[in-house]
């Protein structure tokens, strides 16, 4: 089955090809001549997810599958949420984004925090949605090179090594992103 995942994320494709590695040919939105920005309007992950894939699927007829992530932080009140990709502003870095949160939590001692994904499904014309959830904390700092997004800051729970500092596997098998689509994998079988 061929589905097209709505994101130009690089790190996003690689991660979601290889947890459906074998199972389903996974097509990027540059594969299917999408190339303009899907908008994400909504104040919800799920608003955002389904958001994206109903974009793919009414301008380009295709089956597909689209994703969104927040970190939210405890002592934040749940931000940066629905805004983590642009926290510190449009551009989307994710070093500011970064800095800003370390920022805000400077001599915070409730770091925790957790990673939510929710992929929506568009198949054969139905709406499906998957989440997965990741609990954990912010650092004080920066660790590792890996990764992409907060991955730096961001360690989970029972383990001692952030995200950025985990080889993929390992943090597929408990990341947000590898919960939400393992739920996929299992309802596309």
């Amino acid at each position: 089955m061929k589905l097209v995942f709505a994101t130009n994320n690089r790190h996003k494709l690689e991660e979601i090809a290889r947890l459906l590695e074998g199972k389903h040919e996974i097509v990027s939105l540059e594969e299917i001549g999408c190339r303009e920005d899907i908008p994400e309007e909504q104040d919800t992950l799920e608003g955002n997810a389904l958001q994206k894939a109903r974009y793919v699927r009414e301008h380009y007829g295709c089956d597909c599958f689209a994703d969104d992530t927040g970190l939210e932080v405890e002592a934040l009140e749940g931000r940066p949420g629905v805004y983590s990709a642009r926290y510190a502003g449009p551009a989307k870095d994710s070093r500011e984004n970064m800095r800003k949160v370390l920022a805000e939590l400077e001599g915070e001692s409730n770091r925790k925090a957790c990673f939510r994904t929710v992929i929506a499904l568009i198949l054969e014309g139905k709406e499906y949605l998957f989440e997965g959830r990741v609990d954990g904390e912010i650092l004080q700092e920066e660790h590792g090179e890996g990764g992409f997004g907060y991955d730096p800051v961001f360690r989970p729970e029972g383990f001692r090594e952030s995200f950025a500092e985990m080889d993929l596997d390992t943090k597929n098998g408990i990341s947000h992103r590898g919960r939400a689509a393992e739920k996929l994998a299992r309802f596309l079988k």
